[in-house]
């Protein structure tokens, strides 16, 4: 079976670090762990799991660090992972026979991510990364904050899924910090940092800044269809924050432009006429987050939870005012079937008992 380097780059992470390798350690052949610059015991975390333990000088270049980490791996494929990340025990099984069948012509494995969690530990956020690549096909990664190396080649995708486990805040102003120094220095941004650099604002509450760089990477029209998609939600959550409410159903709308509309959006367009009690408008769009298939490329973002539970317990709510309360509480127990210990679904079941 093909061998996999595991590649990282860590600093400060002595808490994470052996949470993560603990969970993949007896999956990979290699472990390569990469030091930006720790003032904490990072480095002796890393060494009881591997010798091969390397500094790398601090450049506010994610993908430098990347490529400088791929470069010290010697087996068939390098692989990498975030210092709090970890294979949850399903999906460590699901690697193993996923790796025990991998093609050695592949190219590139793509797995899924989780990046969020609701309260009953589910997935609420995922997409999907380039998380395997083969060494000798010579990719390399790009961008200075969230870096990547586009999918080429062969590509597989996995069942197998990462979950990124945070346990901190982190730095929240260093992407930040990294694009004002790109601009700074006369840099032009991609329309992929454009995106990022727009999220970034947003995030830090710069809300008219961020839906003028959301405009311009919509305008330039170069950007991948899953990021515009996204930033038509992005935009709209702007607008809806700077009280444009026109301005934000108008970037809901936009997103039409790329296909028919994902859950997700359906959801959007719900909880916008949800918000102005216009319980029939609202209640087709959770309809239709119901019935929409998912047109998504792979590597795009998902909330699990815009497919099923979220559209049903607003159904729930949407029919309840539109007069029709055993449809309502129907699609109350629907909901609960989906989060069985869901609190909003206990309290909906408790309201309609007592009316």
């Amino acid at each position: 079976m093909p061998s996999i380097s595991l590649c990282m780059i860590v600093k400060n992470e002595e808490r994470n670090l052996p949470r993560c390798l603990d969970s993949v350690q007896d999956l990979v052949d290699e472990i390569v762990i990469v030091d930006t610059g720790s003032s904490d015991a990072t480095r002796a975390a890393a060494l009881r799991y591997t010798h091969r333990v390397y500094d790398f000088p601090w450049r506010d270049d994610f993908a430098a660090a990347r490529n400088f980490a791929f470069d010290q791996g010697t087996m068939d494929y390098l692989m990498w992972l975030d210092a709090d990340d970890v294979l949850e025990e399903a999906d460590r099984e699901r690697f193993r026979r996923e790796k025990a069948g991998l093609d050695p012509a592949v190219d590139v494995v793509m797995m899924p991510y989780h990046t969020a969690f609701d309260g009953t530990g589910a997935p609420a956020f995922t997409c999907e990364r380039e998380r395997l690549v083969r060494r000798e096909a010579g990719l390399r990664w790009e961008g200075e904050v969230h870096e990547v190396i586009a999918p080429t080649g062969r590509v597989a995708h996995w069942t197998a899924a990462v979950s990124h486990r945070k346990t901190g805040p982190g730095d929240p102003d260093r992407n930040l910090r990294i694009y004002e120094g790109l601009l700074a220095a006369g840099k032009a941004l991609s329309p992929r940092a454009r995106f990022y650099y727009a999220r970034e604002l947003s995030a830090h509450g710069r809300e008219e800044e961020a839906a003028a760089q959301l405009e311009l990477f919509l305008s330039d029209g170069r950007g991948w269809v899953e990021n515009a998609l996204q930033a038509c939600l992005d935009l709209a959550g702007c607008y809806e924050r700077l009280g444009r409410e026109e301005d934000a159903f108008s970037a809901l709308v936009r997103g039409l432009w790329y296909g028919p509309p994902r859950p997700e959006a359906c959801c959007e367009l719900g909880r916008f006429f949800f918000r102005r009690e216009d319980w029939l408008s609202a209640a087709y769009w959770y309809g239709r987050a119901l019935d929409a298939p998912d047109w998504g490329e792979p590597g795009g973002f998902k909330q699990p939870g815009c497919r099923d539970y979220i559209p049903l317990l607003q159904l729930c709510v949407c029919h309840y005012h539109l007069g029709d309360r055993a449809l309502a509480a129907e699609y109350n127990e629907r909901a609960g079937a989906v989060q069985p210990d869901s609190a909003a679904v206990a309290f909906n079941r408790g309201f309609f008992a007592g009316v």
